[in-house]
């Protein structure tokens, strides 16, 4: 049986001083359905993939206040209209790049909360919106501010409605690399940059003074993004604890690591379209080897069809094997 949806929150709980708040979040949700009746509120699954921003007000609700909508005029808040905007740019990365629409290809809209909570450091996808903190202006700064961020967040979604990776342990390392796997391409084509010129910084636009790096996560060089940075380049360091949902965040930098050489080799896009191929193809308790073996397949056939040049296949082998897998 499949275990219900678990948010997925950006920053890992070793890093964050913030809890998931699973109580009160289960109380929100309670709460939503009545906010959701309201006319104001977004509606779900019409096609059109609409954008609907609401403002938090430093409260821990959702959908409190619609602050701008689809098509509608600027708003006096750069909060929201960066929200607004990043989420145009998310949709048609999908749309274009993948082939797919909004987080479940039906079109469903895509609700950002902004201003969540009191100086919040963090952001989450809950089953069905995205929501942001403003951050603390120590640790973190506003997380709107990170398209990765952002594409990461929707990126969990796309995750649900395809192989709904479950939220722990392998199966949950790789839910938190597909999804830096999409944060990443998204900014790097909203950048214009080839995956040579890319940082593969993961949250480094946020990171406030007082946070003891340059980013969250650094998808070419795992373990290297701040003072104590956990993640692993290497199966021969596998984290094996029980913190983190059993290392979701921490082990996501071995996969991770596959990707950018993978991406080195045949470009961002390229390799995207052979992850995404590979992603619709796992089974919600899937690990690395099953991961390993779908991208391979996916490889394999993108290449017979002319996706790929002659001769790619070893790339991603290549790419397999150096982080011992």
């Amino acid at each position: 049986m499949r275990k219900k949806h678990v948010p997925s929150y950006f920053v890992p709980p070793f890093l964050s001083n913030e809890t998931t708040r699973d109580d009160s979040f289960r109380a929100r949700r309670a709460i939503k359905s009545e906010l959701e009746a309201r006319p104001s509120a977004a509606y779900i699954g019409t096609g059109e993939t609409k954008r609907f921003i609401y403002d938090s007000n430093h409260t821990t609700y959702q959908q409190l206040k619609l602050v701008r909508k689809e098509g509608g005029a600027k708003a006096a808040d750069d909060v929201v209209n960066t929200a607004y905007e990043s989420a145009g740019v998310i949709r048609n990365f999908y749309r274009k790049q993948l082939g797919y629409e909004s987080y479940d290809n039906r079109g469903s809209d895509l609700i950002f909360n902004v201003h969540y909570g009191e100086g919040y450091n963090n952001a989450f996808w809950d089953g069905d919106e995205m929501t942001f903190g403003d951050g603390d202006g120590k640790m973190f700064t506003s997380f709107v501010n990170s398209l990765d961020v952002m594409g990461h967040e929707l990126g969990h979604g796309v995750i649900q409605f395809t192989a709904n990776l479950d939220y722990e342990k392998e199966p949950g390392a790789l839910n938190e690399h597909y999804a830096d796997v999409f944060g990443t391409a998204i900014k790097q084509s909203a950048l214009k940059q080839s995956a040579a010129q890319a940082d593969w910084l993961i949250g480094n636009t946020i990171v406030g003074p007082s946070f003891p790096g340059k980013a969250i996560r650094s998808m070419s060089a795992p373990g290297t993004a701040y003072e104590g940075d956990p993640q692993p380049s290497h199966m021969d360091k596998f984290y094996k604890g029980s913190d983190d949902y059993y290392g979701v965040h921490i082990n996501s930098g071995i996969p991770n690591k596959v990707f950018y050489q993978a991406a080195i080799a045949v470009t961002t896009p390229k390799a995207v379209d052979v992850w995404f191929a590979a992603l619709k193809q796992l089974k919600f308790d899937a690990d690395f080897k099953a991961f390993k073996t779908a991208v391979l397949a996916a490889a394999k056939s993108a290449e017979k069809n002319g996706d790929l040049p002659k001769g790619s296949q070893p790339y991603f082998a290549d790419a397999f094997a150096g982080v011992g897998l």
